[in-house]
């Protein structure tokens, strides 16, 4: 002890006490903080206290690069409430790739429909989810009845009118 003491006086502190700014090996010293008090005890935050699953969902996500996929996502599911229940309840999103959004409508009156209110429909979803989630509509109208039955097919014209 007593050579600790004499090393301590030759540098010009105190032993125990230490220098402000100085730090324990690998870490870094809290201003403000008794440095002998134990630094898990106490009032005031520490990154190991319970945090709201809110939060830790949405660090996670931003660490884990989600997030994109998550706003992709929500395009989905909250389809209704970003257009309108009577759009929402004609038109079903299909695909979301590269910002292209692909909507097929229930009839082609429809279709024409959001093709017309397309700009609308793009600023309402950029609000709701976030700007560059979707850039542009592709808007689809119902498909057509396929003639095409049974395993085997034969290339050619289809069924036409034979009766002359």
């Amino acid at each position: 002890m007593q050579a600790a003491k004499e090393r301590a006086a030759a540098r010009g502190t105190e032993p125990g006490v230490r220098r402000p700014g100085a730090s324990r090996v690998g870490r870094p010293e809290r201003s403000g903080q008794n440095p002998r008090r134990r630094r898990w005890a106490g009032p005031g935050f520490d990154e190991r206290d319970p945090q709201p699953f809110g939060r830790l969902v949405s660090n996670m996500t931003t660490q884990l690069g989600w997030s994109a996929r998550l706003a992709n996502g929500r395009v989905f599911g909250q389809w209704s409430t970003l257009v309108g229940a009577e759009i929402a309840e004609h038109a079903q999103p299909v695909s979301l790739n590269n910002g292209e959004l692909t909507v097929r409508a229930s009839s082609t009156a429809w279709a024409t429909q959001l093709r017309l209110l397309q700009r609308q429909l793009l600023a309402r979803i950029a609000a709701g989810v976030g700007h560059g989630v979707v850039t542009r509509m592709r808007i689809q109208g119902p498909t057509a009845p396929s003639w095409r039955k049974g395993p085997k097919h034969i290339p050619g014209r289809g069924p036409r009118d034979t009766y002359g």
